[in-house]
């Protein structure tokens, strides 16, 4: 399975604020075999949303958009994901019964737009926070805030699913450039994904779908570098 995710708002591009989103969900979904083929940030401008939307849903299984929701005036997520599919945003039944179930909120409560979301699609309960999610068109859309992001991911994970994937981590304690043979021969010995990280130490993460030719691989290497 491959997908994209798309990170709304204009306090990321500024650097206002980390896409730690991002991160997690990518690390969320590799340990499920997912593949995350692209992450785009774009601003909160409907028709880029809707672009970029458009765009990745042509190309990938499915799209994780979070970030942007709610009725404040810059909240236009739901808004551009619905342009992407063509189809209007309306007030959601079971979204509002499910606020007003769930939580201290009553419609009247409830500030003007807080549970429009695109015609027809599923609504995704936000169990940590007040606006609900959606599901429209393997087009997921999850609320920007970490903790409320998370439960609602944690929700829907298991629609996520790829080849099993494993992973091991080599410490090495030498120069990155000094190591380029050892990688290429680790490649052309297992077939394994190699990446590497410098900081005090290389990391040298190998990856794959096999447990044991990873584990075998990951054995090779530890024996061929010098380690911390």
């Amino acid at each position: 399975m491959q997908i994209a995710l798309i990170s709304v708002g204009d306090e990321i591009l500024s650097g206002d604020t980390v896409n730690t989103n991002a991160a997690w969900l990518g690390e969320q979904l590799t340990e499920r075999g997912v593949s995350i083929e692209r992450v785009f940030v774009v601003p909160d401008h409907v028709a880029d949303i809707a672009r970029v939307v458009n765009e990745s849903l042509a190309e990938y299984d499915a799209v994780i958009v979070t970030g942007g929701l709610g009725p404040t005036h810059d909240d236009l997520t739901m808004e551009g994901v619905a342009a992407a599919v063509g189809v209007p945003v309306e007030e959601h039944t079971e979204a509002v019964e499910w606020i007003e179930t769930h939580s201290d909120y009553s419609h009247a409560d409830l500030v003007s737009g807080t549970t429009h979301l695109p015609k027809g699609s599923r609504m995704l309960p936000n169990e940590v926070g007040v606006a609900p999610g959606a599901a429209i068109e393997d087009i997921y859309v999850l609320p920007g805030v970490p903790e409320e992001m998370k439960a609602m991911f944690e929700r829907i994970a298991g629609e996520f699913d790829g080849d099993p994937y494993f992973r091991k981590v080599v410490p090495a304690d030498e120069p990155e450039s000094a190591l380029i043979d050892r990688f290429e021969e680790l490649r052309e010995r297992f077939d394994v994904k190699v990446g590497s990280y410098p900081g005090d130490h290389v990391r040298v993460k190998i990856e794959g779908s096999n447990e044991e030719v990873v584990q075998n691989a990951a054995d090779w290497l530890r024996e061929r570098v010098e380690r911390p």
